[in-house]
């Protein structure tokens, strides 16, 4: 057991990495993640659902996850990586993770607009998170987090509070409407 009480190390999931259900792939991230793996020494033990982005070269990469597999996942992790989406930062949260959050970046056609780097820098001013926008900054976070497992855990599993919670609402809206607006040019959509 690591010092937040959840498995970790060879025996149990060290990191889960969770970027959604996009249709955008985000394969920046499967690189950084890969560079990071690769330089450790110990191979932590990683779960990476990587959806829509080119399948990473590293063990435990996985297309998608049903919901219980990813809370049951983020239970057991010891770090919890996730793209910029209000509800898996809020369910990371509520499993007691402060989130590494890497936000999906338009300027790399990983999503349709910036809502998710607007979403994250107005959580990480509020410390909800921990924002990771280079790959520098992800591998520091993933090594502190590893040595340090108690700097990515929150005291209790905790709900945003009244400015996190419209955050996330907020936050929640823009996703629907980006999503329903990508329908309708798909043809898919309500009219």
């Amino acid at each position: 057991m690591t010092g937040s009480g959840r498995p970790g190390g060879p025996a149990g999931l060290a990191v889960l990495v969770v970027v959604g259900t996009d249709s955008h792939p985000f394969d920046r991230l499967m690189g950084w993640l890969e560079r990071w793996y690769v330089r450790r020494a110990d191979r932590p033990r990683l779960l990476v659902q990587h959806g829509s982005s080119r399948v990473p070269r590293i063990p435990g990469a996985r297309a998608y996850l049903a919901h219980e597999q990813m809370q049951r996942a983020m239970r057991e992790a010891v770090l919890v990586v996730t793209h910029g989406g209000p509800a898996t930062i809020t369910e990371a949260r509520r499993t007691g993770h402060l989130p590494i959050v890497v936000p999906r970046d338009p300027a790399h056609a990983e999503h349709v607009d910036d809502h998710q780097l607007r979403f994250a820098h107005r959580l990480s001013r509020l410390d909800t998170i921990r924002l990771c926008e280079s790959e520098p900054d992800l591998a520091a976070a993933l090594d502190r987090g590893l040595a340090e497992p108690a700097a990515f855990a929150l005291p209790e599993p905790a709900a945003p509070g009244p400015a996190g919670q419209t955050a996330v609402r907020v936050g929640r809206i823009v996703e629907d409407l980006v999503e329903l607006a990508r329908q309708r040019r798909n043809g898919r959509g309500r009219r």
